[in-house]
């Protein structure tokens, strides 16, 4: 699979000249992308906002997308949403960072890609679940419930009755 090379790179040194408080919307959306080698990502969108403002410019970002994860009750493989919202200042100067201490690169291209895959990574769930309603494995012989009862979940039926 061909991955976009550099999917979340982008140039905003025309901002520099603009006013306190100019923005402008950044729209993404591609099939498939992999950020950092390590996280797959389909159905991958999102917005950037980036703004003008007198300490930096201003990103705020919304982004989803869907990844490969394994139920924790069926141990069956399912698409998991992983969905993000984050404000990040790119500082003009080492006086106006912030604790992430990002400082806007002298050609003015910022990547987003590290600050995503953190970000989409936190929303990764302890123990996803493909689908609320999950029956899991039978404690005996291992049959997915989801897909059909077997004899041992007939005979507890009759037991605990």
């Amino acid at each position: 699979m061909n991955y976009p090379r550099h999917p979340l790179r982008f140039n905003v040194g025309f901002l520099i000249s603009q006013p306190i408080g100019y923005s402008r919307d950044i729209h993404f959306e591609y099939p498939q992308v992999l950020l950092q080698e390590d996280l797959e990502l389909t159905d991958f969108k999102g917005v950037t906002r980036i703004s003008r403002t007198p300490q930096g410019i201003l990103a705020q970002c919304e982004f989803e997308g869907k990844t490969s994860a394994e139920c924790v009750r069926c141990l069956t493989e399912f698409a998991q949403l992983l969905h993000t919202t984050f404000s990040e200042l790119y500082a003009f100067d080492q006086r106006s960072t912030t604790e992430t201490g990002l400082i806007l690169p002298e050609d003015g291209n910022i990547d987003l890609e590290p600050l995503v895959r953190e970000y989409l990574l936190i929303e990764f769930p302890i123990s996803p679940l493909c689908r609320e309603e999950c029956k899991g494995l039978c404690s005996f012989c291992g049959q997915n419930l989801n897909e059909e009862l077997c004899e041992h979940q007939y005979t507890s039926d009759v037991t605990e009755t």
